[in-house]
């Protein structure tokens, strides 16, 4: 394992400034910054710029889904942002991924891309509701195949299908995982999570932490406390 912060903290604020209220609290931290759809289609490409050009790495997570075409371009314009990391959706398929992967090859500041499987607010019941009769763990296996298929740099899953990820691909890929809260935390509209140390311990390389962060009184003892986690079994 390595002693880089593997916390991405989710800026889940509906705009820039109260995302950057946030970002002066944890001043001089070395943790990822994610943002996602409602701070992004809020604030645009500038905002994302802006934390680049401050020094953040940003993981983007859009969760692209659309043609190959389409998506591959959206990659492109990320990757003239300078993000760190981005998200497709494996269901967009091989072809999709391919074309993304392609896309960004010869780029400088090509971002990683990892590529969602099952989200972890999805459980058996929500999962059969849209047509789909595998278990999470199976989808998550069947999408993460595509994404290897497709050579992305990994995907993101919930801690309980990591280690069977690491079992059948080894260390190559970077496997995100969100849903991640320590014992006295509140779900929130998670449902499949796991503490930092489980993540750790099971092979996580990032782990995605909102609320829990963004929310505390004092968000830089928070974040403390899932690295103590993290790294007490390390």
């Amino acid at each position: 394992m390595s002693d880089e912060n593997p916390i991405i903290v989710a800026l889940d604020y509906p705009n820039a400034k109260q995302a950057n209220e946030f970002i002066q609290r944890i001043q001089g931290s070395s943790c990822k910054l994610k943002v996602g759809l409602e701070l992004f289609i809020a604030e645009g490409p500038a905002f994302v710029e802006q934390l680049v050009v401050q020094g953040h790495q940003v993981f983007l997570d859009l969760k692209l889904h659309d043609i190959p075409n389409t998506v591959a371009s959206a990659c492109r314009s990320a990757s003239s942002l300078g993000v760190w990391m981005m998200t497709l959706h494996a269901l967009g398929g091989e072809a999709m991924l391919r074309a993304a992967r392609e896309e960004i090859s010869n780029s400088v500041n090509a971002p990683k891309l990892v590529a969602v499987t099952v989200l972890t607010s999805m459980d058996e019941n929500e999962l059969k509701g849209v047509g789909i009769d595998s278990s999470a763990k199976d989808m998550v296996m069947k999408l993460a195949e595509v994404a290897m298929n497709a050579n992305i740099d990994g995907m993101v899953c919930s801690v309980h299908e990591v280690a069977a990820i690491r079992k059948k691909w080894g260390e190559l890929p970077l496997v995100v995982t969100p849903g991640i809260r320590l014992q006295n935390d509140r779900s929130h509209d998670q449902s499949r999570i796991a503490s930092p140390k489980q993540a750790h311990d099971l092979g996580s390389s990032y782990i995605v932490v909102g609320r829990p962060i963004t929310q505390a009184m004092n968000p830089v003892e928070a974040m403390n406390q899932y690295l103590d986690s993290w790294s007490s079994s390390a």
